[in-house]
Order: C-alpha cells, then sequence, then structure tokens
C-alpha cells in the first residue's frame, strides 16, 4: 500500500494505491468513497482486492488529504468525476474498472458518462434513488452539525455511528469512520449535497450507460432505495446483501473483495 499525490483543479488530489501482486493484465479498479469520507475507507478491502489487481481510491477534493475546491457551488459529482479521472490519466491507465459505495456510486456513474469507452465494468454500493420526501429527510439529517464548546459535533456523529453499527464492524473501525468524518473540517457536508444535488442525472445515467453494472444492496439507509434501481438500470444487477450493513467492506473484506471482483471478472467489455 503506497500513497501519492497528483495535481488537480484546486490544488493536489491524494490517493492510495496498492499494485497487483499478480500481473494478470486485468483493468485497475477505482475505489470511489462516500460522503463525507475519503480513501480511507476502501484500504482494508484494497490489501485483499490487489491480489490479481491493482487498486487505486482517491480522496475527492476537500476530503481525507486532497485540496478542497474554493466553494460548496464548486462541489459537485461532475467534478469529483473530473479529479478522479486526473488520477487515472496520471497513472496511465487505458481501461478501468469502477467500485463507487453510496455517494461513490454517483461519481462511477458520471465518470462512465464522461469516458465511457475508458470504463470496463462498474460495481456499486446501494443507489440513492430518492422520492423528493426522502431527499428531505436526507438533506435534514446532513445538515452540518455545529462545533462548539459542548462537542456536539463529536457526540452527535459518534451516536449516528454507534446507531448504524453493521455485523462484524468494531468500536475501532466505527472511530477511523469518526475520524474519516472530521477529516472534512467545516465543509464536512458538501459532498452530501453534491450528491443529493445529482439525483435525477444519477437516474438518467443508470438507465442510458451500456456497462454492466453490478449493485450490491447491503442493509442500511438506502436498502428499499437501492431496489427501484432495477427498473432504471439498462444493463444491471441487484445483489441482495442483508448479511451486510455499515462497514462490512472493513468486516469482511475477503467476502466483499470475492463479489466484487468475481462480478468485474464476469463482465464483457462495452
Amino acid at each position: 500500500m503506497r500513497r501519492a499525490y497528483t495535481d488537480g483543479l484546486f490544488g493536489q488530489i491524494h490517493y492510495r494505491i496498492a499494485n497487483a501482486q499478480t500481473d494478470t493484465g486485468k483493468p485497475p479498479l477505482i475505489c470511489l468513497h462516500q460522503s463525507p469520507k475519503c480513501g480511507l475507507e476502501f484500504e482494508t478491502f484494497m490489501r485483499v482486492a490487489s491480489r490479481d489487481r491493482t487498486v487505486i481510491a482517491p480522496d475527492y477534493p476537500g476530503y481525507g488529504m486532497s485540496d478542497a475546491a474554493p466553494s460548496e457551488d464548486a462541489t459537485t459529482i461532475p467534478m469529483y468525476a473530473t479529479e478522479t479521472w486526473r488520477v487515472v490519466d496520471a497513472l496511465g491507465y487505458q481501461s478501468v474498472d469502477l467500485f463507487g459505495n453510496h455517494t461513490g456510486a454517483k461519481v462511477a456513474a458520471e465518470m462512465a458518462m464522461q469516458r465511457g469507452s475508458d470504463v470496463h465494468a462498474i460495481a456499486m454500493i446501494s443507489a440513492a434513488i430518492l422520492t423528493d420526501e426522502e431527499r428531505e429527510m436526507f438533506k435534514d439529517m446532513f445538515t452540518p452539525i455545529p462545533l462548539d464548546e459542548e462537542h456536539s459535533r463529536f457526540k452527535i456523529s459518534w451516536a449516528r455511528v454507534i446507531e448504524r453499527q453493521g455485523p462484524g464492524q468494531t468500536l475501532e473501525m466505527m472511530d477511523r469512520s469518526i475520524y474519516m468524518n472530521m477529516m472534512g473540517g467545516e465543509a464536512y457536508e458538501w459532498g452530501h449535497v453534491a450528491a443529493f444535488a445529482w439525483g435525477k442525472p444519477f437516474d438518467e445515467a443508470l438507465s442510458k450507460l451500456p456497462h454492466r453494472i453490478t449493485l450490491l444492496n447491503p442493509t442500511d439507509d438506502l436498502t428499499e432505495c437501492t431496489r427501484r434501481a432495477e427498473k432504471l438500470m439498462r444493463n444491471g444487477e441487484i445483489i441482495e446483501c442483508p448479511q451486510w450493513g455499515y462497514g462490512f467492506m472493513d468486516a469482511f473484506p475477503e467476502d466483499t473483495a470475492d463479489l466484487v471482483l468475481g462480478m468485474l471478472d464476469a463482465s464483457q467489455p462495452v
């Protein structure tokens, strides 16, 4: 596992890379994180998934150790996709597979819309196919929590993580989740705003993309929403994963890698 930087639109983009342990000629796998996390959420998975291909996990601008965009208005899903392509180009890859988690699912779809011929196949965790009422509910939930002397941000954030503790998720794993949230600073919710603003374009992308899309559906806040993607996807499959919840890539990295890599390997090129 190595960490490196490349130049982006707003400064530097940080990424993690686990080189393939065996050169099989398979496309590298680009891992796209949820909000408000960073590429660190894939690190345990990457160590396993790199058994037969190179795996890369960038931090979007403003998250992890990547420089932020100058404003919330400049923070969009298309911007995240464009900046991720900068990482791909800097590393010299011609074709990639994509693996997006929550917000990362939307980034993966937009990357494929931008440069479809450079994408082999796509895997996603959950799909936010929301009604107007659900969108407002999530907006309220992800309003920035005040940073005050009563420690409200930390207390509320920790309570939410504990409430959503997934099977096999340890206290150490949940602590790392909070750590990633806090790295975003006062702009930590910009990614959620960007994701909610890209609702209809995501629906349209799923219906247009010819790429094989494998959509994993664990038990989380988007379980029911994800099932709505079945009628939208032009070339996709939903894999129900009721045995998994939040943090399953850390808790069950071998099983996750087996499933994701198997599905990507089975996909035919566009």
